[in-house]
């Protein structure tokens, strides 16, 4: 397999007869639009979703960390404005536990009733 060098690539297909070179550009920006409307931003969007629902955490709230715990938000430990950093302290069963607001991947709306 050889390499050739960017710069040899883009004389090749200046000299390509017939006008090739909008076509295949208009091909890989095709291509790149359809990776970012299919891939690309609709992560960008559910993680900006995610980030807000954490940090408006709320005592009380029910959450579920990246660990698999899952449990009742008792205290937050925050600093002057909401970073994935702060401390929470939540109740699992009969204990209680400090997670990082980062590692928290779903919340719930309250805690859960066993019955």
């Amino acid at each position: 397999m050889t390499f050739v060098p960017v710069s040899a690539a883009l004389a090749a297909m200046l000299q390509m007869p017939g006008g090739q070179l909008p076509g295949m550009i208009f091909m890989y920006g095709a291509i790149f639009a359809i990776f970012y409307f299919v891939l690309i931003r609709p992560q960008q969007q559910q993680r900006k979703k995610h980030d807000e629902v954490v940090k408006a955490l709320k005592k009380g709230d029910e959450i579920v960390t990246a660990g698999g715990l899952v449990g009742e938000v008792v205290a937050i430990q925050a600093k002057d404005a909401p970073a994935m950093d702060d401390k929470i302290t939540i109740k699992s069963g009969d204990s209680r536990l400090v997670v990082e607001r980062g590692r928290i991947v779903r919340v719930g709306s309250g805690p859960a009733v066993a019955g």
